[in-house]
């Protein structure tokens, strides 16, 4: 999948300023839009979409499929007489996202959204094209409301098994609570395909993110447990993490159920290619998080206290992707291929045609002297600055060690710290990579009060940094869209 050589910016949704507590698919974005075609940037990268449970992560969906119920434009609905503007009122600060009070003001909103609402061809034709998922998903939630937000690994023994007698009666006497669910999805959904559509009205493209695993509390796994790794009582055997390092000496144990993927290759892989069909209706290209874990995983001991007993076990490899190829043709991948890489990891990634990602920060990190070296790459990789897990390029060199830095200032030829942002930018436009994406507090210059999330850690501003209102203006569009064009960037 060639890509032109073309820049672009990773911001998260949630980081789009708004008046209501979170960035949303509203008039904010479309400014957002707006600036990014001044900029001469091709491409906006995103985070996962769907609706956040503990923890806030998008990386740790309830619905592998679904979208958030806090990127719905409220002054949309609003203009279309489901909402009054006295209703709409405010949560939380500019430049945080407030998880608690979205939680407690969003849904009262949405549901009286919902009363109003008449239905019509358009919500019957949405849920007919969903059947594979919407329905579970419906009920799913539907039941965790009842069950107080519980787990479903703590849910009545009917529910959790899925006694069909019971969940045909919950269906029938809570039909409209599963409707109020559909309803969520349709909005999200219908003002997202607007949003993408006025992206690409626009020349920009959208890079969507997709967690390779799903939440244990999830529909997906609730509703196809036979697809994970789970015991005769639904509970995970192994799960996903990661080993031990020279950052975390006990490994990380992230705990999402890891699949049977000899069930998933008997049926062609018919449950992951629905999960990329519809992700690519959603975004022009699609970044597969962790795609490592296609040639082999980490599984760990579901009882295990961190990840130090784990061990790594093959993946489906080029099965998974010639599925992929046969049943989606031609769709728009970029492999994140970072972590601990072996041979075989890079012969699949070799083979697969999809291009992985360079890391400019790693460049200069002891544990992987020259990996990530600008002069090491080739054409079809992705490069940037920082991801979302990692440091703002400020941050890094406030916090990176004294050698490392040293490396970095010889090799941008700089003679202090205080432009380090703009020195990592322009190496990344300036590579030979076709695709440059920087994180927009990059290009802000910000510290990492603004870094987007610290891996392994819960809490601590993890997922709540916001961009503020005016930050994105014309002086930096214009010096964007100048570096893009001095690195060969623009059409």
């Amino acid at each position: 999948m060639p890509l032109p050589r073309a820049a672009g910016v990773l911001l998260a949704v949630s980081s789009l300023p708004s008046p209501y507590g979170i960035g949303s698919f509203g008039e904010a974005a479309r400014d957002w839009l707006r600036f990014l075609e001044r900029a001469g940037q091709k491409y906006w990268q995103i985070l996962p979409l769907g609706p956040t449970g503990w923890g806030d992560s998008p990386y740790q969906s309830f619905s592998a499929f679904a979208l958030s119920p806090y990127y719905i434009d409220l002054e949309a609905l609003a203009a279309g007489g489901l909402l009054s503007p006295d209703e709409l009122g405010g949560a939380g600060r500019a430049d945080r996202v407030d998880y608690a009070a979205l939680y407690r003001r969003r849904e009262p909103l949405l549901r009286r959204a919902f009363a109003r609402f008449s239905g019509g061809a358009a919500f019957d034709e949405f849920r007919a094209g969903q059947e594979h998922w919407l329905p579970d998903y419906g009920l799913f939630m539907a039941i965790k409301k009842k069950q107080k937000g519980r787990s479903w690994l703590e849910w009545d023994e009917k529910f959790r098994f899925r006694d069909e007698a019971a969940l045909g009666r919950f269906r029938e006497k809570y039909a409209g609570e599963i409707d109020f669910y559909s309803f969520v999805q349709y909005l999200a959904r219908s003002q997202w395909l607007s949003l993408k559509a006025y992206a690409n009205s626009l020349g920009v493209s959208i890079i969507g993110d997709m967690p390779i695993y799903v939440a244990m509390d999830s529909a997906d796994t609730w509703a196809k447990s036979g697809l994970f790794l789970l015991d005769e009582n639904r509970r995970p055997l192994r799960v996903a993490g990661c080993p031990p390092d020279p950052f975390s000496a006990s490994g990380q144990l992230w705990g999402n159920p890891l699949y049977r993927w000899e069930l998933h290759a008997e049926t062609g892989f018919a449950w992951w290619l629905s999960r990329l069909a519809l992700s690519r209706e959603l975004y022009d290209i699609l970044r597969i998080d962790h795609f490592r874990g296609f040639e082999s995983y980490f599984s760990i001991d579901a009882a295990a206290a961190d990840a130090r007993g784990g061990e790594w076990v093959k993946g489906p490899g080029m099965a998974f992707v010639e599925a992929v190829k046969r049943g989606l043709p031609g769709m728009n991948i970029i492999a994140e291929d970072l972590g601990y890489l072996t041979a075989e990891v890079r012969a699949l990634l070799r083979a697969s045609g999809f291009p992985g990602m360079k890391v400019l920060q790693f460049a200069f990190d002891s544990r992987e002297a020259g990996d990530y070296m600008p002069y090491t790459y080739g054409r079809g990789c992705v490069v940037y600055t920082g991801t979302h897990d990692n440091s703002t390029a400020l941050g890094w060199f406030g916090s990176a060690s004294p050698a490392d830095i040293a490396l970095a200032m010889d090799f941008f030829g700089i003679k202090n710290c205080r432009d380090g942002n703009w020195a990592f930018i322009r190496a990344a436009l300036a590579s030979v990579a076709d695709t440059a994406i920087i994180p927009m507090q990059d290009y802000l210059g910000l510290d990492d009060r603004a870094r987007m999330n610290t891996p392994a850690t819960l809490g601590g501003g993890n997922w709540l940094w916001r961009m503020k209102p005016g930050a994105a203006d014309s002086a930096l569009a214009a010096k964007m869209r100048r570096l893009a064009q001095v690195y060969g960037r623009l059409d």
